[in-house]
């Protein structure tokens, strides 16, 4: 899969990212561990049914999200993972957990841990396991509007760089 939709995007945007290839992997922390950066630095884009309605929740590779803390901060009466097999068709310019956090892009709202927001810049997977983009973080929440909150768990396990 490629990352067309969202470079054509950026551009139209007139965004300054980059593009970093890199070896085959599947979880944010394998990603984090094979770019030597600290899981914390890598956004990971997991997708929710809140109320029935998909959506993106973002946290960092060395976390998870707290279904209970989104479902209070959406004021929803309902939050559950999503199965590959309910959002697999709303990304079809992408592999299967690699979906940008751009959710403006798929008709989706996106919540993002407000940990993610201290540095920066952010990066992410881009629509492949082989590619990952990063950019300013005040591009990405001007670009994509989402809501900033604490929706995520205590860390997981950190990922050394």
């Amino acid at each position: 899969m490629s990352l067309t939709r969202l470079r054509d995007f950026l551009d139209t945007e007139s965004v300054k990212y980059v593009v970093i290839s890199h070896s085959l992997a599947y979880t944010a922390g394998g990603i984090a561990a094979l770019l030597h950066i600290p899981g914390r630095e890598l956004a990971k884009t997991v997708i929710v049914k809140i109320d029935g309605t998909l959506a993106m929740a973002v946290v960092s590779a060395s976390q998870h999200v707290d279904l209970n803390l989104l479902k209070h901060a959406a004021g929803a009466q309902q939050v559950v993972l999503a199965s590959e097999d309910e959002f697999k068709t709303v990304f079809p310019d992408c592999e299967t957990g690699a979906m940008p956090p751009f959710g403006n892009l798929y008709g989706m709202r996106v919540f993002v841990d407000e940990s993610l927001k201290k540095d920066k810049e952010i990066a992410f997977n881009a629509g492949s396991h082989r590619e990952l983009v990063r950019l300013a973080w005040d591009d990405f929440v001007r670009l994509v509007q989402p809501r900033i909150i604490h929706l995520a768990a205590e860390n997981i396990t950190e990922t050394a760089a």
